[in-house]
């Protein structure tokens, strides 16, 4: 039996997504809403991200695409956008991801997508 706790098995997911910007996140919670910073490390992480069937640029994708979809939630795409780099998406496929959601939320919220990834990848100094 696996003795990692939820807890543990998050942290080190998150770890391997979002690097520091996934503990920043969970950090700026301390003070506020710790349980919520738990929460995302034992559910989000620990339990949906360490499924076995998608790969992590596939979750990347995924999660990319939920947050465009919703909009507003543009401090969250940053954190994702980072993340999918990191497991090794590139930026025309993130571009590629947003610009395929066009047809079923519109322009706007694709536009504000692509802005936000801009400013990541300007600030990770990525190239494609």
């Amino acid at each position: 039996m696996d003795k990692q706790t939820r807890y543990e098995k998050g942290l080190l997911k998150l770890s391997e997504v979002d690097g520091s910007g996934g503990h920043a996140v969970v950090r700026s919670l301390e003070n506020i809403a710790p349980d919520l910073g738990k929460y995302i490390i034992e559910f989000a992480f620990g339990d949906i991200y360490t499924r076995e069937t998608l790969s992590l640029k596939q979750r990347e994708m995924i999660t990319l695409t939920a947050l465009l979809t919703q909009g507003g939630c543009e401090n969250q795409l940053r954190v994702h956008i980072a993340g999918a780099l990191n497991v090794g998406l590139s930026q025309t496929d993130i571009v590629e991801t947003f610009i395929q959601c066009i047809p079923y939320v519109g322009f706007p919220k694709v536009l504000n997508a692509v802005f936000t990834a801009k400013e990541v990848f300007q600030n990770h100094a990525v190239t494609s």
